[in-house]
């Protein structure tokens, strides 16, 4: 067996300007995958632009807005998920502590529905924000590996979750994911052996140089099988807040030669999904 990863580019949609620093990225090959917002105002014309290049973008499920964008609205309009405005709320544990499950894959239908609508077929599926997983309250990942299941969907789900949370997770988690992971292969949904991803602040992190160390511990320690590691590249000027810088880094990231070079010594080979 051998070591494999997905580098996947996630929030395609989000904005103009993480449209165009994901599609230029795509255009070099310095990612393998990206994931799409269907419900932002930029979905159409960003599944049009990576169109051209040939690539069909996995569907993200959004159930939350963006701080600092104009607030979203769901495609189904399901009442559990909205604020009173009918916008998708902005805190993840607001949707945690009021959203049904019957509401939550309705919206992923509408989703789903709206990429096949315009010509787009997904292979595979993953939550926006972590919404899914019960990260911010309640858990939906029973129901969503289901519904992936009935339309043949791959599902971001570590089989091992440590890379991901950075240890072992607490025992009441460790527990539920267990049991998802064991669904998923009962119902024949893919899902990568781990994940990776940054969760620091620019804060936390001080500088580029540790960020993208700490990208080249993640790459070294990568395990047998078909791994995904997801960033979020933009430009710092198109996310508002100290978001934007850490979004800038991983944008430069995926250029620097460094990286790359890493990539070949570790003998990683790079893929564009972890099913079959």
């Amino acid at each position: 067996m051998s070591r494999r990863v997905v580098i996947t580019a996630d929030d395609l949609g989000r904005e103009p300007g993480t449209t165009e620093v994901i599609a230029e990225l795509l255009a070099e090959g310095h990612v393998s995958a990206t994931t799409l917002i269907c419900v932002s105002p930029e979905a159409e014309r960003a599944a049009y632009r990576v169109g051209g290049l040939g690539v069909v973008p996995r569907l993200h499920v959004t159930l939350t807005s963006e701080r600092g964008l104009p607030r979203w609205r769901p495609l189904d309009g399901a009442a559990s998920l909205v604020d009173p405005d009918g916008t998708l709320t902005d805190d993840p544990m607001a949707l945690g502590a009021r959203g049904e499950a019957p509401d939550v894959i309705a919206e992923a239908e509408a989703q789903l529905r709206w990429m096949r609508g315009r010509g787009l077929a997904p292979v595979a599926a993953d939550s926006h924000a972590g919404t899914l997983y019960g990260l911010h309250g309640r858990s939906w990942l029973a129901e969503a590996l289901g519904w992936c299941a009935r339309h043949g969907l791959a599902f971001r789900l570590p089989r091992d979750p440590a890379p991901y949370f950075g240890g072992p997770l607490p025992p009441g988690l460790a527990e539920a994911h267990e049991r998802a992971v064991a669904l998923a292969d009962a119902l024949g949904v893919p899902i990568p052996r781990t994940i990776a991803t940054n969760r620091r602040t620019a804060r936390e992190l001080g500088s580029y140089e540790r960020l993208r160390d700490d990208y080249l511990r993640r790459l070294a320690a990568l395990p047998e099988g078909v791994s995904e590691l997801f960033l979020h590249p933009s430009r710092e000027d198109a996310v508002t807040g100290p978001d934007g810088i850490v979004r800038a880094w991983e944008t430069r990231l995926l250029r620097d030669p460094l990286w790359h070079r890493a990539l070949e010594r570790e003998g990683v080979e790079v893929v564009g999904g972890w099913w079959p």
